[in-house]
Parts: structure tokens; C-alpha cells; sequence
């Protein structure tokens, strides 16, 4: 089949693509190289938080790019600095160190967990630098991040692994206390384990955990990648806990589409020193013009309880396809939601779904035996009730 003007085979294969380019996008809606539109409930994997090509999201590029496009992270430039300010207005933190990925951004957590260790050593004067986290959590694809990570298989690929990443249990507080030695300087979790298959994290542990680590003088790291700005209803995803972390980071929506990611720290865990970190883009104006642009718009009045509402309707529409195909149930927070299936047939989902007409439907199967959901958080009902009638059509072709 003949679907580009360039031979593929020039990308390095990482994953099995179908043969469509995409070429248009606007909102909810992707459309291919002949025509056929698509309802997107990937958005980039919890990436387009404003859907494709928002309005905003083209007048900052466009506004910025006729100003200053790279003038160097050593020097300020205005779009990072007001970017900093929101964040750290609207959050816990104080300090903002800007990256390109979800993975970059964790990496810095960890080299600035480990940096705080080294300044705050053990009894018996070592530096700390074990970091608890957790089975099937997800936080990149560098060694350390992919050491972090708890997914299965991950420990062999690119072995041997960077040392220092005991895994816990999710919601299991007593898991958490047996790893702590006097090597631990901190504990890192997903509030939301996304790729783990839309796993939250309950209000009583992320108290307990909060709690914990205070009371043994350890880091709560929350890496809110792809469960921040937003994606539950709250502007951060460690606030439908009450609780306040140490490090937090942020990716995927914080650029609403552009490679833009963060690394947010207390004051007093502020201790990286000129050379200990950096990157060429940190901090790129027009990339945190375009950040800057995306965070007011989640700010605006009425927003934030809109994902609020939609998550609400989403998960109640998810709850009658269980009723009516025998399903075994739904489970998220806001629109970052998954579809227990019972057996394994999301991948079988996945393909019919983006191959029926006239109109596709592009879903995730992070796990075979489940769906996950991540719309634009201004997905419309009518948006969220096609996706549920094409998806019963599915099911019942399927399940019979």
C-alpha cells in the first residue's frame, strides 16, 4: 500500500505503526492521507490536553516565533520565567527547572534526590540514594528512568539496570516501610500509575505515604507526567490527596503537543549548583510560551470542573457498557480512565475500532485485558457518547 511519498523505512522501526500518515487534526478529530477522520481517544497518549491544534496553542508558536526562538539557557527569557511563576503560584513548589520529556524531567528528580542525599547523609555519615518506587509504575525510557520503572520485562532489555530502585506496592503502606534502610533518601510513585493500566492511587495511602517520609526524613517524589495539568479534575493530581509533596514533575499536557516537561522542587530541596544540570532546549521560549498558553487555559474559570463533570459522565457511560456486555468495570480519576474488559481483547478492540468506516475510532490497550481512555479535557458529551456507541458496536461483534 502506498500511503507516503517518502519510503518509511528510513524511520528506525520502535513500534508497529499502521499504514496511515496523519495529516490534519482539530480537536477530538485526526484525519489520514485519504480523508478519513478519526475520534481520538489517545490525544497523544494524555498529551493534547486543549485536543489538536488548539487555537491557543497556534498564536503562542506564532506570536513567539516572530521574536526569539532560542536564545540560550544561559541567559532568561520572558516566556520561561512567567511559566515558572503560574506553576509555582498554583502549586506547592518554588523553584521550576524546565526540560523536553516526561523521562528528562524524571531523570532530574532522581539526580536531584540523589543530590539531597549526598548533602543529608545517614548516621553514619554515607549519602542516600536508594529511591522506593513501585511495581508496574512507568516514569520514561533513559536507563535510570527505565530502572525506576516497575514494568515487567524491563529489568533485562538494556541490563544491567542503574541501581537503587526498590520496588513497593501500590496502595500497600507497609510495602513502602519494609524497603527503607539507611540508604533511602526518597519515595517516587505516579499519583495515577498510567501504563500500569489507569491505577490510582487511593486519598489514605498517599496520606500515609506523605506522613511516612516525613516521619523518616525521605523525599515524596510525584511524578505526574501524564496525571497532571488537569487530567483529573484537579490541577495536579497529588491534590485530590491534600497533601503536599517535596518534587513533582510534569510533561505530556503541560505542552498541549509540544515537547515541553517540568521539574518543580520545595524550597529547601532546591540544591542543585550551576553545572549540575541543564540542556540545550531548558527552558526554550517557544515551548514555554506555548506551556504558558495551556496553563491559562486550565486556569480559566469553570475549567477544572468541567474534566471534573465529563470524568463523572465518561466513567458513568464506561459503567452501562459494563452492564450491557458483561464487562468488569471502570476505574481513573477525571478523564484519565480504563475499561476492564475481563478477557484479553484489547488489541483486537484497538484494530477494529481505527479500521471501521466511514469514521474511525483510535483507542489504547495499555494491558490485553483493558482500555484506557485520555480525551482533550474539552471533549464534548456528544464526543464522549459517539466513542461509547462505536465501542458497544465493537463489543457486541465480539462478545456476541
Amino acid at each position: 500500500m502506498e500511503f507516503s511519498q517518502y519510503p518509511v523505512d528510513a524511520l528506525l522501526k520502535i513500534t508497529n505503526r499502521p499504514d496511515l500518515v496523519f495529516t490534519e487534526g482539530q480537536g477530538m478529530w485526526l484525519t489520514d492521507h485519504q480523508g478519513k477522520r478519526y475520534l481520538d481517544y489517545l490525544q497523544g497518549w494524555a498529551v493534547n490536553c486543549l485536543g489538536h491544534s488548539p487555537q491557543c496553542l497556534q498564536d503562542a508558536l506564532v506570536k513567539q516565533a516572530a521574536k526569539v526562538i532560542n536564545p540560550s539557557p544561559a541567559f532568561y527569557n520572558e516566556p520561561s520565567i512567567e511559566l515558572a511563576a503560574l506553576l509555582t503560584e498554583n502549586s506547592c513548589f518554588d523553584r521550576v527547572f524546565f526540560a523536553n520529556s516526561g523521562a528528562e524531567a524524571n531523570e532530574g528528580a532522581i539526580k536531584l534526590a540523589r543530590k539531597w542525599g549526598k548533602l543529608n547523609k545517614n548516621a553514619a555519615g554515607e549519602a542516600r540514594y536508594e529511591i522506593i518506587t513501585f511495581n508496574h509504575g512507568f516514569h520514561g525510557r533513559t536507563l535510570a528512568t527505565m530502572s525506576a520503572s516497575g514494568k515487567t520485562g524491563w529489568d533485562t532489555i538494556f541490563a544491567p539496570q542503574v541501581p537503587g530502585f526498590p520496588k513497593a506496592e501500590l496502595n500497600d503502606i507497609a510495602s513502602v516501610e519494609r524497603l527503607i534502610t539507611d540508604k533511602t533518601v526518597g519515595v517516587m510513585l505516579e499519583p495515577v500509575q498510567g501504563e500500569g493500566g489507569v491505577l490510582p492511587a487511593t486519598r489514605e495511602f498517599m496520606q500515609a505515604l506523605r506522613k511516612l517520609t516525613q516521619e523518616r526524613g525521605l523525599l515524596l517524589i510525584v511524578d505526574e507526567v501524564q496525571a497532571g495539568m488537569g487530567r483529573t479534575g484537579e490541577l495536579f493530581a497529588y491534590q485530590l490527596s491534600g497533601i503536599e509533596p517535596d518534587i513533582m514533575t510534569l510533561g505530556k499536557g503541560i505542552g498541549g503537543g509540544v515537547p515541553l516537561s517540568a521539574l518543580l522542587c520545595r524550597e529547601e530541596f532546591a540544591v542543585f549548583e550551576p553545572g549540575d544540570q541543564g540542556g540545550t532546549y531548558n527552558g526554550n521560549p517557544l515551548m514555554t510560551a506555548v506551556g504558558a498558553a495551556v496553563l491559562k487555559e486550565l486556569l480559566a474559570p469553570g475549567f477544572l470542573q468541567s474534566v471534573k463533570d465529563k470524568g463523572q459522565y465518561l466513567r458513568g457511560e464506561l459503567l452501562k457498557l459494563c452492564e450491557k456486555h458483561s464487562l468488569d468495570g471502570e476505574r481513573g480519576e477525571g478523564l484519565l480512565r480504563a475499561l476492564k474488559l475481563g478477557s484479553n481483547i484489547g488489541a483486537q478492540i484497538v484494530d477494529i475500532a481505527r479500521d471501521m468506516e466511514p469514521v474511525g475510532l483510535l483507542l489504547n490497550s495499555p494491558r490485553s485485558d483493558l482500555l484506557r481512555f485520555m480525551p482533550a479535557l474539552n471533549v464534548t458529551k456528544e464526543e464522549i457518547d459517539q466513542m461509547i456507541s462505536m465501542l458497544s458496536e465493537i463489543l457486541g461483534k465480539i462478545k456476541g
